[in-house]
């Protein structure tokens, strides 16, 4: 991609699943990166699969101070960021009458107001420095909604409008888009579905299989570089044609 090699990049939820390959792919494209995680394993576990990280940052998204310090760290260590990544999410699969008031609150912290904790901070540096580019990790579920994820669905739908909001009032200097994945096959999804969950949904998807997480971490390298320079405001959808004819689809 063009006008990637040399950026400073930061992802969060960086240490595995999409984040992870994403973070391969910057290193790959020429880019500094760093990498913020929240759990102790999967940043061990990242530093020894990918050494030429710049940085790999320890943070709950949920925690507003805890982002500032580690992004100001990014910035120590990198010089700056030009790109954030904003890939940090949690999911718990419960029935709507099921969810407790904790997981509740849970969810929406790390997916929403953790989204934006890195957001508005990451917009903050932007602003003041030369601009950059700030993608959002969104879901197909936040604009479909799917059963046994109200408390998810949520806090994707939020992360669409924050998205969208943001684009504007950056704009010119920044430029914000959000990508919504269909199934993609995650640690955290493997986590919550048995094969036979697996292969069902591979039936009604029209392209017969889940995402893999390189393919999302190609379209992000797509929407930060200058080859998508006037792209911004918008919600990409990766979804091997799951959404796009809804019922019609599921044959």
């Amino acid at each position: 991609m063009r006008g990637l090699g040399g950026k400073r990049v930061l992802v969060t939820g960086g240490a595995s699943g999409i984040g992870a390959a994403t973070a391969t792919r910057f290193l790959e494209e020429g880019a500094a990166v760093c990498v913020l995680d929240r759990s102790a394993e999967a940043r061990e576990r990242i530093g020894n699969e990918l050494p030429g990280l710049s940085g790999i940052l320890d943070a709950n998204v949920a925690d507003r101070d805890a982002v500032e310090a580690a992004f100001a760290e990014a910035v120590r260590l990198m010089g700056s960021v030009d790109i954030l990544i904003n890939n940090a999410g949690i999911s718990i699969r419960h029935a709507f009458l099921d969810i407790t008031a904790e997981e509740w609150r849970d969810v929406l912290a790390v997916n929403l107001t953790g989204m934006f904790n890195v957001a508005q901070t990451a917009a903050r540096h932007m602003m003041e420095q030369s601009g950059g580019v700030i993608l959002n990790t969104a879901s197909t579920s936040g604009t479909h909604g799917y059963p046994y994820y109200a408390d998810y669905n949520a806090t994707k739908a939020g992360v669409i409008a924050l998205t969208k909001s943001m684009a504007l009032e950056l704009a010119p200097t920044v430029r914000v888009n959000a990508i919504s994945p269909g199934y993609c096959l995650t640690p955290m999804q493997r986590a919550e579905y048995t094969d036979e969950m697996l292969r069902q949904i591979n039936n009604k998807i029209p392209l017969g299989r889940h995402a893999k997480p390189e393919e999302i971490a190609a379209l992000f390298a797509f929407l930060a570089s200058e080859d998508a320079a006037f792209a911004s405001g918008h919600v990409y959808v990766m979804d091997g044609a799951e959404t796009t004819g809804g019922l019609a689809s599921q044959l």
